[in-house]
This record gives structure tokens, sequence and C-alpha cells, in this order.
């Protein structure tokens, strides 16, 4: 989750100046009502799928279909404007020995025959997707080693710029108001949704009921009070108006230190932050294909396992490829928009199902349960629906067309295939 920063500050700062700060501390409060829903349909539901599964559980298969067809933008998308920004990072490392890319394989635009790619970005995707192939042990021990990495870049560059910070570079704090604040909010939002990845392992998880609600909620307050920290020392020490959309932080350690060994913590700290959340991204994806296909609404061919890497790795290598090309061509603004929407239809369908179990299953068992009764679901629901407002037309538009996409295919395939309707057992 943690890596959800670095694509996210510049992004968010171009639309809302400084008041950016303020824009990741909705997005937290925002998460937090999700989280308290997510823990809960977790403990009711301890199995892999996340919110897919759930709803299959509790609100039927309808429903666990749009869900699981949200939940491709947030798994599988969402790791290609984080490989934007993982290019970003690395091409400013590579800046400071000398190394400079051709102008046609620095920025994803695709425009005609002036068409520029993201070199980097595809090459990168495409090795992640072949190391979560091999297998998840050896994906977990690189993950686990990228996130102390980034934990302490993050921790250095906090002790290293917040002393060269400005005033003046918060003033005016809203040069955009309210509407470029939900506009931030909207985007910056990316940097929480890796919280709910937790449950995507439900079923590899010692007691789940109980580990899994902690997990969700723990790294959902640590992110926050991280980001909020992190986004406030980068927009005073340098002004909004000069940060780039994808590697701000390292933007900010250039400007106020000029030390070069600071520039490369900063920046091996935003490769392997942005690494981290690839590798959970595409193996959160490669995992909600595994279940929908266990249960028939996907070929059972999306479900097959490699006979001796005993992963998905057909599919692992297909969303990969997929992906890669989009994080080539398509500009980082683009796909958080994309993959924020997707992700805020799902969690605003959690927290309705949460509110829908409260009222008409009171009596069914919850490990763990959110407090003050219906509020937090309620609140989940509403603050998501506003949230996605903010992301434009343009946006709902495409959002929309993916939706019926996901419809046609559904009473296509799924709804005469499903387990429900066949009576085939699930296989593991």
């Amino acid at each position: 989750m943690l890596g959800g920063i670095f694509p996210t500050i510049g992004d968010g700062a171009h639309h809302a100046g400084p008041a950016v700060v303020l824009a990741f501390l909705i997005s937290g409060v925002v998460c937090a009502c999700v989280a308290f829903c997510y823990a809960e349909f977790s403990s009711m539901v301890p199995v892999a799928g996340s919110a897919y599964t759930y709803a299959y559980a509790t609100l039927g298969e309808i429903v666990a279909w749009i869900i699981g067809w949200d939940l491709i933008l947030e798994y599988g998308v969402s790791a290609a404007p984080v490989a934007s920004s993982w290019s970003s990072y690395m091409q400013g490392l590579l800046a400071t020995v000398g190394v400079h890319l051709p102008d046609w394989a620095v920025t994803a635009n695709l425009n005609g025959w002036h068409s520029q790619v993201d070199l980097l970005a595809a090459l990168i995707v495409v090795a992640i997707s072949v190391l979560l192939s091999i297998g998840i042990k050896e994906s977990s021990r690189v993950n686990v080693a990228f996130v102390v990495v980034q934990v302490v870049t993050m921790i250095v560059f906090l002790v290293a710029v917040a002393p060269h910070m400005h005033a003046s570079n918060f003033v005016p704090f809203s040069p955009m108001g309210w509407q470029g604040i939900g506009a931030s909010t909207a985007l910056v939002f990316f940097a929480y949704i890796g919280f709910d990845t937790v449950t995507v392992a439900s079923e590899e998880a010692h007691r789940p009921e109980r580990d899994v609600p902690i997990g969700i909620l723990l790294s959902l307050a640590i992110g926050t009070v991280l980001y909020i920290a992190l986004t406030f020392v980068t927009v005073g020490a340098l002004s909004w108006t000069k940060l780039s959309a994808g590697a701000a932080m390292l933007d900010a350690v250039h400007a106020a230190t000029h030390n070069a060994t600071l520039e490369w913590i900063v920046g091996i700290g935003g490769v392997a932050g942005n690494t981290t959340v690839m590798l959970t991204s595409l193996l959160g994806q490669a995992r909600i294909f595994y279940v929908m296909a266990r249960d028939r609404m996907l070929p059972p061919a999306v479900a097959r396992v490699h006979s001796r890497f005993r992963t998905p790795m057909r599919m692992t290598l297909i969303t990969g490829g997929i992906v890669a090309v989009l994080a080539a061509i398509v500009p980082l603004d683009f796909l958080l928009k994309l993959v924020n929407i997707g992700t805020l239809s799902a969690f605003t369908i959690v927290c309705v199902g949460v509110l829908l179990l409260r009222i008409y299953r009171p009596d069914a068992k919850r490990p763990y349960k959110a407090p003050l009764g219906i509020f937090f679901p309620a609140l989940g629901a509403l603050s998501c629906l506003t949230t996605m407002i903010y992301l434009g037309g343009p946006t709902w538009i495409r959002f929309i067309v993916w939706f019926v996409v996901g419809v046609v295919f559904y009473a296509m395939y799924g709804y005469w295939h499903s387990r429900l309707r066949t009576g085939v057992a699930p296989t593991n």
C-alpha cells in the first residue's frame, strides 16, 4: 500500500495546490469507513477473493460479478500508473549518472504519428509478472525487502527535507478552491487502495478472522500518517507548480538539498515503493481471476495452475502483458482516474453490502463487527459516491462502457456457466 504515495503527490498537487495535504486527509477518512466494512466482511468470510468472495457468499452472484469486474480495474490496471511513476524515478536516477533515454521512450502519450511510449514502465511490468509467475514465496521475499527500503527512504526524506520547508510554498493554500480539493481527493485516493489487498491472501493467514481485520486497519492508520507527513514536507520544500506528476519527492529533495546521495536514496525508495505496489496489485489480480474462474464466472482455463510453479502462470502473464501496454502508452492522470472509479464503485458496494447485512441478517456470525452500528457503512458508501463525482464526465463514460462490457460478458458466459446453475463443485 505505502508505495501508492509516489505516483500521487505531484498529480494531486496539480489539482489542489498545497491543499493536496487536505486531500490526503479526506481520502484517509473515506478509506477508514471502508476499512471497517472490509474488516467486518473479511471476518465473516475468511477466504481468498477479497470483496468478490464476500459478496458472492452474502449478497449473491450478480453483485459478486459486478464487484469482481470492478476489481479488475483496481488490481490489474492499477499497476500501470505505478509503473509510470517507477519509470519517472528510475529516469531520475539514470539522469544523475548521465544516462538519458530517447524522447520517444520516456513518456506515455498516444497521439497519432507523434506517439511516445514509456519503455521502462512496460519493461518493469513484464519483469514483475514473470516474478509472480515463478511463485508467491519468491515474490514475497522481494516485496518484504522493498517495503523495508521504502520505509527507511521515507524516514530519511522527512528528516533531510523538513528543515528546508518554506511557509511561502503554502500560500495560497487552496488556489483551486473546494473543487480542486475534491478533484485532488479523487486522484490521491489511489494511494490508499492497497489496504484491501490484505484480504486477497486470507486463505494463507493463520487466523484470518483476527489477523485480516488487524492488517487492514493497522496498514491504513500507518499509511495515512506517513502520507500526510510526506506530502506536507514535499509541498513545503518545493512549490507545487514545480512538482512533476510521477516523481514529486525526488523533485523536492533535489531542490531542497542538492545532495546527490540523498537523491539516490529517495530515488531508490521510489523505485522500491512502486515495485511493491505492482507486486501486490498483480498478485491480487491473479487471485481474483482464480476465484472467479473457480466459481465458473470465468472460463476454467483462467484458474489453471502451472504444474511446476503452482501459480496461475498463464493469467498472470496475460494480465501483465495488457498492463504493460497500458503503462507504455496511457498518461498517468488518465490511468489514476480509471483505476479510482473502479475501486470506489467496488468500495461503495462493499459498504452497502455490510449495511444491508446489518439490517436483514443481524444475527449472522461476525467475529469482527464495525463500531457505531450502521454509521461507518452508511458514511463509507456516501463518501465513496461523492468522491467518484469529482472524477469527471469522461472518466464516468469510460467506466460505464467498462460496466456494459462486463454485463454483456456475464449475460453470455457467467450466467450460464456459474456453479449456482450448473452445480459444478469448485476446484482448488
